[in-house]
């Protein structure tokens, strides 16, 4: 079943009851909610007078529901999840933290010709001549030591909007504003399939900055950010303003969980094929498998 995406922007008090998770506003003129907690999949806060209750934070965990909670610019900012949520969490934490050097070189290696394939196969959608980034996916070797990841950026993104100028920026012009809130909602969207999948997510496989609670799900995400990219080029397609981020794009863009996806030749909604992804993660790290399987972004 596809988990549904709360956002919620007003004030209001959030809590449990008899397994629900119940909206009551305290403005008379709005209507009070109740979702079965079970069909939640991402909740997005968005609003300084939100208050929740404990015992539906903790619902929220059991469900392995990602909670983000949203700074004073609308902007994601902090992220809740579980502590572990899979029956042997132990066992493939320890089989995560004893990898060898060669294997996350090769799962990196994996990882980067992912990511530049979809970025090649989003800009041939868009007319864009891709014999550069099609080299440059031929030549990726175990670990990337040649950094084909940054040169094969530095063209995706002088390309993919056109003839718009466009420098990738996170505090750059719009739509980088769009974009971060995107990457954000898929780091949610990935951490969770890897707490899922009885992973680690600060433990990562290429990402290492101390500073950064969520390198895997950084690593993991990179061939699934061409989704986001593109529903963001299709939004700028359809829209004159993207200076703030309205309801409007807001609403656009939680789409992402629910975007179709094609991963190991079946289509898939994308929540549900990140957790293939981390899945298949897992048993790389218990040495069933040397195989990730990621998506390959396609068009009509």
């Amino acid at each position: 079943m596809i988990k549904r995406t709360l956002y919620i922007e007003n004030p209001c008090n959030l809590r449990k009851k008899d397994m629900q998770f119940l909206i009551e506003f305290p403005e008379s003129e709005k209507k009070n909610a109740s979702i079965p907690i079970e069909d939640i999949g991402l909740v997005i806060l968005d609003h300084p007078s939100i208050t929740l209750t404990n015992a539906l934070v903790m619902a929220l965990n059991v469900n392995n529901t990602p909670v983000i909670s949203c700074d004073v610019s609308h902007m994601p900012f902090g992220l809740m999840l579980p502590m572990f949520s899979h029956h042997a969490f132990t066992e493939i934490f320890q089989s995560q933290i004893k990898s060898s050097r060669p294997l996350l070189k090769n799962l990196w290696q994996q990882t980067v010709k992912a990511k530049v394939e979809n970025q090649s196969a989003l800009l041939r959608r868009e007319g864009i001549d891709t014999k550069k980034l099609d080299f440059l996916a031929s030549t990726i070797k175990s670990g990337d030591p040649r950094n084909v990841e940054g040169r094969a950026a530095a063209y995706y993104w002088e390309n993919l909007f056109g003839e718009r100028a466009f420098l990738r920026n996170r505090f750059g012009e719009p739509p980088n504003n769009m974009l971060n809130y995107g990457y954000a909602i898929l780091r949610a969207i990935v951490a969770r399939a890897l707490v899922a999948s009885g992973l680690f997510p600060s433990i990562g496989i290429h990402h290492k900055n101390k500073y950064n609670p969520y390198c895997l799900a950084d690593d993991i995400m990179e061939p699934y950010r061409p989704y986001v990219d593109c529903l963001v080029l299709t939004i700028s397609k359809e829209t004159d303003t993207m200076e703030d981020l309205t309801p409007y794009l807001k609403k656009k863009l939680l789409q992402i969980p629910v975007l179709d996806i094609v991963i190991d030749g079946k289509d898939s909604p994308l929540m549900i094929g990140v957790q293939r992804t981390t899945a298949s993660l897992a048993s790389c790290f218990e040495g069933i498998t040397r195989k990730i399987i990621y998506p390959e972004f396609s068009y009509p």
